[in-house]
């Protein structure tokens, strides 16, 4: 049985949190961030969000204490919860990823740090070319870590009900696309 549950994974600077965040206002659901949750750990630990995933290779312990807190929140109905795991935690949810190229996603993510001082206190400053190579050395620890631990590889877009160039479509078209696509998905 389908479960009232958006789960949004995507490539880092996709738009996941913003898009995560308008969906569940737009259809009155709750919100879960593992971005945040993991950037919180980072910061209870004193080291970077970067760091944190290097960690992670070792400590496992990194990944159980997220990956139970989504699972906890996929218990929940009516839910949108942003997460690279999600989709696989919650097999019966509406299973949406962000795309996005590395170029581009550097561009906001730097903008981002400007204004955004809970990502600023967990990734610090960075210039555009330390951005990118940050956003790369993520994805590949995350896609090391999920496959050793899981078998997973999170980028894998088969894995998901809907995929949306953000590049291609602003934020309010993507919130557009998730909700009416969402609809259509949970009344089939």
């Amino acid at each position: 049985m389908k479960k009232q549950i958006i789960t949004i994974n995507g490539f880092p600077g996709s738009g996941k949190s913003s898009t995560a965040d308008l969906v569940a206002k737009e259809l009155n659901f709750k919100r879960f961030s593992s971005g945040d949750f993991m950037r919180q750990i980072a910061l209870d630990r004193g080291i970077s969000l970067n760091e944190l995933s290097i960690k992670a290779e070792t400590e496992k312990e990194v990944d159980n204490d997220i990956d139970n807190a989504v699972k906890k929140a996929g218990e929940t109905e009516k839910i949108v919860i942003d997460s690279r795991l999600a989709f696989h935690w919650i097999p019966k949810s509406f299973k949406v990823y962000l795309d996005l190229s590395p170029e581009i996603a550097k561009e906001r993510i730097s903008n981002n740090l400007k204004t955004n001082k809970f990502r600023q206190e967990s990734e610090g400053q960075a210039n555009i070319d330390e951005i990118y190579k940050k956003i790369i050395s993520r994805l590949e620890s995350e896609k090391k870590r999920y496959w050793d631990l899981y078998k997973i590889d999170h980028t894998n877009k088969n894995n998901f009900d809907l995929i949306i160039d953000t590049n291609k479509n602003n934020l309010n078209q993507v919130v557009d696309i998730v909700v009416k696509e969402y609809k259509n998905w949970i009344n089939n």
